[in-house]
């Protein structure tokens, strides 16, 4: 006889709880550390975000400052010089205001490792039950 065969109804089912409550302690385990990934990427998704609006906040400040210095000229000097720094800035804080937001979207965020591991398990415990 297999030795398998020899173990106790009881005995099995213990194994199967050690066995479940292992596996829900290292999916729990892994969970938290792809929580913790995951809230660090929110983070400079965050910091990004905000660096773009400072950027925006400068730009509008400079084109204001060009449409000043150009009506004061009405030429080609100083102001179309500003303008297109402003132009330059904005464009940078867009760039980083749409990769922040980007890294922000739920798809980015969601633990998938966890979730795929946990798929796994579910069909391990299937092809072991049937």
């Amino acid at each position: 006889m297999d030795t398998n065969e020899q173990r106790s109804t009881p005995n099995l089912i213990t194994d199967l709880v050690n066995q479940l409550t292992n596996l829900l302690r290292t999916e729990s385990r892994l969970l938290r550390a792809e929580f913790s990934e995951k809230l660090h990427q929110a983070g400079a998704g965050v910091a990004e975000a905000a660096a773009g609006a400072i950027l925006l906040l400068a730009a509008l400040l400079v084109l204001l400052q060009a449409l000043v210095v150009g009506l004061a000229n009405l030429g080609l000097g100083v102001g179309w010089a500003s303008v297109i720094v402003g132009v330059v800035v904005a464009l940078i804080g867009v760039m980083l205001l749409r990769r922040g937001t980007r890294n922000l979207q739920p798809s980015e965020l969601t633990p998938e490792r966890t979730l795929n591991q946990v798929r796994s398990d579910i069909n391990t415990v299937k092809e072991q039950a049937s």
